[in-house]
């Protein structure tokens, strides 16, 4: 399967990369920059995510994408992953690509019910509240849209447990299931 990863610079990026290289998919990393990022056996387009037609270039020929955006401030109020996420969705179905993936938080939409006490009253209110407008944003543009998609969040009373390599091992096994299409998903460790 041709996949798109966006964000694959970042950490969680790299994990998924990473994942899907070795369950055997052909990844194309959609980066900043391109010089930058080496990365064996992978194809690299360099882009903005806030240009839609470097998107749509990035998105051309896939047949799945993944979306590994995250922001480095998150008590900060931004609008990049929801503009981001409209320019995915406008390439992909622009481009007839199905299926989407994406990293949100605990706390951003349906996921609030699983964050937990700490994460509702501390976390939420203030380090993440930013990064919460941002995220549910970007997850009410996703549910507007006819694409196939998977939302994961790490979340719950024990989300910082699970490595970024589990979350990607379960984000790459979504490829080729269809037994969490159009859910969010909470993905923790027990």
């Amino acid at each position: 399967m041709n996949v798109l990863v966006i964000g694959a610079a970042g950490k969680s990026g790299e994990a998924l990369v990473n994942e899907a290289l070795t369950a055997g998919h052909k990844v194309t990393a959609f980066v900043r920059g391109a010089a930058q990022y080496k990365k064996a056996n992978v194809r690299v387009v360099a882009g903005d995510v806030l240009d839609a037609a470097a998107v749509n270039v990035a998105v051309a020929g896939q047949d799945a994408v993944i979306d590994a955006l995250g922001g480095k401030t998150p008590w900060k109020v931004t609008t990049m992953e929801t503009n981001a996420a409209h320019n995915i969705v406008d390439a992909m179905q622009r481009n007839g690509v199905r299926r989407l993936l994406k990293i949100s938080v605990v706390g951003a939409g349906e996921s609030v019910k699983n964050a937990g006490f700490f994460n509702e009253h501390v976390l939420m209110r203030t380090f993440l509240k930013g990064l919460l407008v941002d995220k549910a944003g970007m997850e009410a543009d996703h549910e507007k849209t006819g694409i196939a998609k998977v939302l994961s969040t790490e979340g719950g009373e024990k989300a910082h447990k699970i490595g970024r390599a589990d979350l990607a091992a379960f984000m790459v096994q979504q490829l080729e299931s269809s037994r969490y299409v159009r859910q969010a998903v909470t993905v923790t460790t027990t």
